[in-house]
């Protein structure tokens, strides 16, 4: 049981073909796409590669293996007891969502509330079922947590559904198991769907209790369903292969009515990659170690070269959400850090309105890359204050 570092920047630069490496030019450092920079598990390496051997290339029509593999995985990890025959297959978690959700807005189209800050494709994926986004901000001044008062007047006002992100992203924060019981509630009370995007939470850090929706939910009465992936805690977006599973019989059977095309159109691939990553925590447990190790690197170099920067703490994932509202760099701090500084994070106002002032920055790579960023940030604030000639 190997973990691979990640690989030196040149050469990552000159190995792999995705986003990350191609979008900007090679002078820009990328700490923006939500990928790792380390190798994957060997045990993964060895099931794709006895795959493409074998010519085992072809479609799906059902999870197969995937489910009792989910379902073992998630009992073992938050104590969830998953019914395999609620898992379904999907092509990535953004197309699992919008599916869940075709199912239950009208066909003219329903409102859905999402929670900014938020992962920026929530916006599109409403879109595409011809619904209306429903904003109900966090609440910053309580550790961005979802504002309950707030959906309950929205669930008052009448929605179809609502996409919850937990862990959330951009700020890797999880809800706690009472706010969750107090939404599952009001979902009950007013028959809103929660479809809740749950991808991030294998890489919950250690010493925080992450509860997944669904056990809360069906004990409320609500109803919902889980969409995730062993994408992001094992590196494996590109694969693409998602679940989407049921937290109650009502649910299930809405469920069964997903396209038969969804699992057509998942890889294969990644539903073998999917299976050996849920066998094999030990790497995710080792990522994750050094993901939490450069949350605590940022925040020292940063107070010791940004001190204005602060860092929105995280307790899951390796996605970093930084305030810089001190630092004068306007609304969009990510376009200046990345003309200036030569560092690419995402922009904060991509996420919604409460991300004006911000950026989110990926640390899933060497500690290195989290020094010279910080060096590259603490370079632009320098050239934003001194005066000019």
């Amino acid at each position: 049981m190997t973990f691979a570092p990640a690989l030196p920047l040149p050469e990552l630069r000159r190995t792999r073909s995705s986003i990350k490496w191609r979008r900007y030019p090679e002078d820009v450092l990328p700490l923006f796409v939500a990928e790792m920079d380390f190798g994957i598990a060997p045990e993964i390496t060895a099931v794709l590669t006895d795959a493409l051997a074998k010519g085992d290339t072809g479609y799906l029509d059902n999870p197969g293996p995937l489910a009792p593999a989910f379902a073992d995985f998630a009992r073992s990890s938050w104590g969830w007891q998953v019914n395999p025959e609620w898992v379904h297959l999907a092509t990535d978690v953004t197309v699992g969502i919008v599916e869940a959700l075709r199912l239950e807005v009208p066909a003219a189209g329903g409102r859905v509330v999402i929670t900014p800050p938020v992962y920026n494709p929530f916006y599109e994926m409403v879109g595409e079922t011809n619904s209306e986004v429903v904003e109900v901000p966090l609440v910053e001044a309580s550790g961005w947590s979802l504002d309950l008062p707030g959906l309950e007047a929205a669930f008052r006002s009448g929605v179809d559904a609502m996409v919850l992100c937990h862990p959330q992203n951009p700020t890797g924060r999880v809800h706690s198991r009472e706010s969750l019981a107090e939404l599952a509630r009001l979902a009950a009370e007013h028959d809103v769907l929660i479809v809740s995007d749950e991808v991030h939470a294998p890489l919950t850090h250690p010493g925080t209790d992450f509860a997944p929706f669904a056990p809360i939910a069906a004990a409320a009465g609500a109803r919902s369903a889980t969409v995730t992936s062993a994408s992001k805690g094992w590196n494996l977006a590109g694969v693409k292969c998602a679940v989407v599973v049921a937290a109650d019989a009502q649910t299930a059977e809405q469920l069964n009515g997903l396209p038969e095309e969804l699992a057509a159109r998942t890889s294969i691939l990644g539903l073998h990659a999917n299976i050996a990553a849920f066998a094999n925590a030990y790497w995710r447990d080792a990522a994750l170690e050094r993901i939490v190790a450069n949350v605590a690197l940022l925040e020292a170099e940063l107070a010791a070269h940004a001190p204005s920067v602060k860092l929105v703490r995280p307790n899951a994932g390796y996605l970093v959400w930084l305030d810089f509202r001190d630092t004068g760099l306007g609304d969009d701090p990510a376009a200046v850090l990345r003309e200036v500084g030569r560092v690419a994070f995402n922009s904060g106002p991509s996420f919604g309105a409460p991300g004006r002032g911000f950026a989110r920055a990926n640390l899933a790579c060497e500690p290195s890359t989290v020094v010279e960023a910080v060096r590259r940030i603490a370079r632009t604030l320098e050239h934003a204050s001194a005066p000019a000639s």
